[in-house]
């Protein structure tokens, strides 16, 4: 399994950012994907997870109607539009893959997103 993250930067506060996640090693369309944060000095935080059909969609909800999730099975791509973004929403992203059988865990490098005042 392998995770690119890709798209992160630094913006000011009310701008917009969208991130792309894109795997390999496994049939991405048979999984759902998530999107982890961690901001600094802080534990991760699930922003946002999409079902293999993008029928299912969770945000925190400290992102609800300014975060957007969604995938391309075909390009084997998640993707994470942000707008309206805040300071508090500075984090490195990571893109995250859990599988049940086996069970495992995976994630990928990460991208940064700095938000300024």
């Amino acid at each position: 399994v392998h995770l690119v993250e890709s798209g992160g930067g630094s913006v000011e506060s009310g701008g917009s950012l969208n991130l792309s996640c894109t795997a390999s090693g496994f049939t991405f369309g048979h999984y759902a994907m998530s999107w982890v944060r961690q901001a600094p000095g802080k534990g991760r935080e699930l922003v946002s997870a999409i079902s293999t059909g993008s029928s299912k969609i969770y945000y925190a909800d400290s992102v609800k109607g300014r975060f957007t999730i969604s995938r391309d099975n075909a390009k084997n791509t998640v993707y994470l539009q942000m707008n309206s973004l805040k300071p508090e929403d500075t984090a490195v992203y990571y893109c995250n893959l859990k599988t049940a059988i086996p069970r495992g865990d995976y994630w990928g490098q990460g991208t940064q997103v700095t938000v300024s005042s």
